[in-house]
């Protein structure tokens, strides 16, 4: 018998993970939608042939529910799926900062919870997904949820109390890129590029830097001072992001990061 998946408040990340389970082989007519808007709900169904529901329809139908809205919308979608949802069915959550027992609490006695943090790069099937298991969620839960995720990146399994720290490295961590690369195309321009080709200069920079760090198994200090020389450009680089405590700014805005995602839990929208 096949396995029905609803994915709940389908945005952007949502879509992701619904056309890389219909790449990875999943039938369209086992997904199941939700969607705040009715023609966004249309629009997916034009687009991935996939099936609207209601979240009360979801909850009695599918046998997975993703659930994908805000961290502030989550304590309302269950308070409307907990008397339609039985506890043999697995939920996997994607809000940031939330529990698993957040849910177990407000679901029926014994659900299955499965909690992954993923980003964006999921729209380019690159994500990185980071999950954790509930009380009553086992191996085959992890495993279902390992699936999904798979379809759009990699997955990394790690114990719960691991997952605010997790959000604040990989979860927000496309924005630190995107960041560096802005600033550093500002730099190509002071210095007098074109911001076309600045931008084109950083990004395959950025690429093969990537590509180096996951394939040549070595440690990203000793690929920096394969292109550090003595008293040359480089050096001279590394001494300013020193002096300007990049580092330190780095470390800080990871730890503000994750005592965000700790505020999220607690409900603090500001």
């Amino acid at each position: 018998m096949s396995q029905k998946v609803a994915v709940l408040g389908t945005g952007k990340i949502g879509e992701a993970l619904l056309s890389g389970m219909i790449r990875a082989g999943w039938s369209p007519a086992d997904l199941l939608v939700t969607a705040r808007r009715p023609e966004r709900a249309e629009e997916l169904r034009a687009r991935h042939g996939v099936t609207p529901v209601t979240n009360t329809e979801a909850a009695k139908t599918a046998d997975t529910l993703i659930l994908t809205v805000k961290p502030q919308d989550m304590g309302a979608l269950l308070d409307e799926l907990a008397p339609h949802l039985s506890a043999d069915r697995l939920v996997i959550s994607g809000a940031a900062g939330i529990p698993t027992s957040f849910f177990e609490e407000r679901l029926a006695a014994g659900t299955p919870v499965v909690r992954v943090m993923t980003n964006t790069p999921a729209l380019v099937d690159e994500a990185m997904s980071v999950i954790s298991a509930g009380s009553h969620a086992g191996e085959a839960h992890l495993a279902h949820a390992e699936e999904i995720f798979g379809g759009v990146g990699k997955t990394l399994r790690v114990p719960e109390s691991q997952q605010d720290a997790c959000t604040a490295l990989s979860g927000s961590g496309p924005a630190y890129f995107f960041y560096l690369v802005e600033a550093m195309t500002d730099a190509g321009i002071l210095l007098g590029l074109p911001r076309d080709k600045a931008h084109e200069l950083i990004v395959q920079s950025a690429i093969g830097a990537a590509v180096m760090l996951r394939d040549s198994g070595e440690h990203p200090v000793k690929l920096r001072e394969n292109v550090t020389s003595p008293a040359g450009t480089t050096i001279n680089a590394i001494r300013e992001l020193e002096n300007h405590g990049v580092r330190a700014a780095l470390i800080a805005a990871l730890e503000a990061a994750r005592d965000r995602s700790r505020e999220l839990a607690t409900g603090k929208k500001d």
